[in-house]
């Protein structure tokens, strides 16, 4: 019987569902503060607000997911805290904002202060990285919350960013014959790790070493790419009718964007990791239905923005090129394969 991500215990349909009833539900606050006006509220990368001065400010939440529990079994702790700066500025900078601050919120069942010390280094690494400051955060220590005789945790950050009306980029500009330009991702990044644990601990062991990954468990340990300083280059430089940052629900997200065609006809040959899970039972639309494939964000821009994105990217030592383009027909498809 074929693993899917619902099997896994994730259902993407049914979490739209409950995020559709969810904004239903939080709608009713948006007029609250007078001091501001909703720009922007549920259902994309980030809210945005407006304060007086023409300044908007984007807010962002996300974690590291279950790939925290690969950290715990590994008892390595330095690189989770880059996914979860990566998460939340990666998803911020799909609206064209530049993220200024960042909090972080950690839960763990003890107060281990080695394993928090190389939490907060890695949550610092990520920072550097995306030239975020981290302004404050919050460590919870409930160990009738998170279980577990070793230590053990969950982490969550959140972003805010800044931007003019001018700056913002929703998609709603995209049209046919835009060109889909897909940015190198590092590995599984921070999603889909459900699976992808089902998929490999049932023949793997997290130490064992892997003909093109070496130690399975560093390969899944590996950080999220964060885009933030090429992305926003590329955004001074060039039109950009919409990003994506490809987390949960993979290349589906696109349809976040605008109701239109994405087919995704040159896609790179997937990396080592991800043809090890396919190979332990996960089908191919599965797999792009779920995981980044070697694709972590995707630019959509008129076909003459090509070449100054490609080299931009380039720049800061990132591969880059065009995965496809905007057609007609309404969906996401990877060559015959349709996702969504």
């Amino acid at each position: 019987m074929a693993l899917t991500y619902k099997k896994a215990g994730v259902d993407v349909s049914k979490i739209k569902q409950r995020h559709n009833t969810i904004g239903k539900i939080i709608e009713s606050t948006h007029k609250l503060q007078k001091k501001v006006r909703i720009v922007h509220g549920f259902g994309h990368y980030a809210g945005i607000v407006e304060i007086p001065g023409k300044i908007l400010l984007a807010t962002h939440t996300d974690g590291v997911g279950t790939k925290v529990l690969i950290a715990n079994m590994m008892k390595k702790f330095d690189t989770v805290g880059i996914d979860c700066v990566a998460m939340n500025v990666n998803d911020i900078i799909c609206i064209g904002a530049t993220p200024i601050s960042f909090v972080d919120y950690i839960a763990v069942n003890k107060n281990d202060k080695a394993a928090l010390k190389k939490i907060v280094q890695g949550l610092v690494k990520g920072a550097k990285k995306a030239n975020v400051p981290i302004v404050g955060g919050e460590t919870a220590i409930m160990p009738d919350v998170i279980s577990g005789n070793h230590f053990s945790f969950d982490l969550v950050g959140m972003v805010v960013g800044m931007l003019t009306k001018k700056q913002m980029i929703l998609g709603n500009k995209i049209k046919r014959g835009d060109v889909i330009i897909g940015v190198q991702s590092s590995g599984l990044h921070s999603n889909g790790y459900s699976l992808a644990r089902k998929a490999l601990l049932s023949k793997y062991s997290l130490q064992d070493r892997i003909k093109g990954i070496g130690k399975l468990g560093n390969a899944l340990l590996t950080p999220t790419q964060v885009y933030v300083k090429p992305v926003l280059s590329v955004l001074e430089k060039c039109k950009v009718h919409g990003m994506a940052h490809i987390t949960g629900g993979s290349f589906t997200k696109l349809l976040r964007l605008k109701k239109t065609g994405y087919l995704l006809d040159q896609m790179p040959t997937p990396l080592p990791i991800f043809q090890i899970i396919e190979n332990e039972g996960v089908s191919r639309q599965e797999m792009y239905k779920t995981f980044n494939m070697g694709i972590g964000f995707c630019v959509i821009a008129p076909k003459n923005e090509e070449g100054q994105i490609n080299s931009t990217f380039k720049k800061f030592g990132m591969k880059s090129k065009r995965v496809g383009k905007i057609i007609a027909k309404k969906g996401v498809f990877v060559n015959s394969l349709k996702l969504a």
